[in-house]
């Protein structure tokens, strides 16, 4: 600690504990603490600490090749590319190492479709995209851009789930729509029904591209492999991260193939993007989902922290609504739910919150019930010792 201290930058808020292994849904600190992971990697380690497949796979392409530049061809890269096609909605792919950067990608991807005239964004509310300032831009958060201004011309934030209010935000200017079809920092707030397809008559209607960000809540988090299946909407551009390579650093775009072919040699690169390394762990997280049924078990996942949080809420009004979709779990509280976030941590169980009120779950696909139980006990006991201590309604 002391060493960052004094030579890292200090943009973080940290928490005063070192983390030196993971398992699992496990991790422990120097003092050989052992903590349970409900937020492992910010969402990113979908298959916990350190999964078997991914760190075999990344150790055997360690020691063959470790980077090439993307003006040569790398077999693991067009596998991938092929493997992410096939199970969303058969588009091409550019690979970069991030969430922001992929949404940069596909910002210009956008702005590509709209030329000549064309090059304003409809984005939601709430939204978050990435800290690049394509991203900030496109971010629906003042909060974000406190600091930044200006930000980058052409876009627009209106209520997320609300058709007709992109419909009246519309004009001869605009060439795109952005959109979470789950808003994960936003407070998992799930896309209401006819919502994805509304925004799809609107974007074919007026020949703009559909952007869905899934840098969150896709690679299966959901039950399905992107969030956009539930509701049998496609879009015809997406962004992928977090997840895609079980915990190293990726990030893609994946656009419908007349879209993908208006960005040309020259026009955008990443240069560790696509990389073998990379690569090869995303297929292996890609394997291990689906020969371990990773899918069915997101599902069973969500159902049983359901069925854990629905009695907590009987019981406790700290509590104000629950929204779960698979292994994406916000619990919305009347008030701050900061001090949950360090009452869990105390009793070695982390958790996140956003927006401030939102306790924040983005659990492993492989973590077991008797982990989910027991963390779910520390966090009911958590919150009823909080709303003893807090006057909020008695109803909810």
């Amino acid at each position: 600690m002391e060493l960052f201290n004094g030579y890292v930058i200090g943009n973080y808020k940290r928490f005063p504990v070192c983390l030196v292994r993971g398992e699992g849904s496990y991790v422990w600190d120097a003092e050989g603490n052992r903590y349970l992971d409900f937020f492992p990697g910010w969402g990113c380690n979908l298959l916990g600490h350190c999964p078997r497949r991914v760190v075999e796979a990344v150790r055997e392409q360690v020691g063959e090749l470790i980077h090439v530049p993307n003006t040569w061809y790398m077999e693991a890269q067009g596998l991938l590319a092929q493997a992410l096609s096939e199970r969303s909605f058969g588009g091409q792919c550019f690979f970069c190492n991030s969430g922001a950067e992929a949404v940069e990608a596909a910002i210009k991807l956008a702005r590509l479709h709209g030329r000549p005239h064309r090059y304003k964004i409809i984005a939601m509310l709430h939204s978050f995209h990435g800290r690049t300032f394509g991203a900030l831009s496109a971010t629906g958060q003042p909060k974000y851009h406190q600091g930044f201004e200006p930000l980058l011309p052409g876009f627009r934030h209106v209520p997320f789930g609300d058709v007709q209010a992109v419909a009246d935000a519309i004009d001869e200017e605009t060439c795109a729509i952005l959109v979470e079809p789950i808003q994960g920092e936003g407070g998992i707030r799930i896309a209401p029904a006819g919502y994805l397809a509304g925004l799809r008559e609107l974007a074919d209607r007026h020949d703009l591209l559909l952007i869905f960000d899934e840098v969150q809540s896709g690679m299966g988090r959901t039950g399905r492999w992107f969030a956009y299946q539930h509701w049998d909407v496609a879009p015809d551009v997406m962004t992928l991260a977090k997840a895609l390579a079980g915990g190293l650093a990726a990030g893609a775009v994946i656009a419908r193939q007349e879209v993908a072919a208006k960005l040309q040699p020259g026009m955008h690169a990443a240069t560790f993007g696509g990389n073998p390394i990379a690569c090869r762990a995303a297929l292996a997280t890609i394997q291990t989902i689906e020969e371990e049924g990773l899918l069915e078990r997101a599902v069973a996942i969500g159902a049983r922290f359901r069925q854990h949080l629905e009695a907590v809420q009987r019981s406790c009004p700290l509590i104000r609504e629950l929204r779960i979709c698979g292994a994406m779990i916000g619990i919305e509280l009347h008030g701050d739910g900061t001090p949950i976030v360090q009452r869990c941590l105390e009793r070695r169980l982390l958790v996140n919150c956003t927006q401030q009120t939102v306790i924040r779950l983005l659990p492993a696909l492989t973590i077991t019930d008797e982990q989910i139980d027991a963390g779910c006990q520390i966090l009911a006991a958590v919150l009823h010792e909080a709303a003893a201590q807090t006057s909020v309604p008695s109803t909810h």
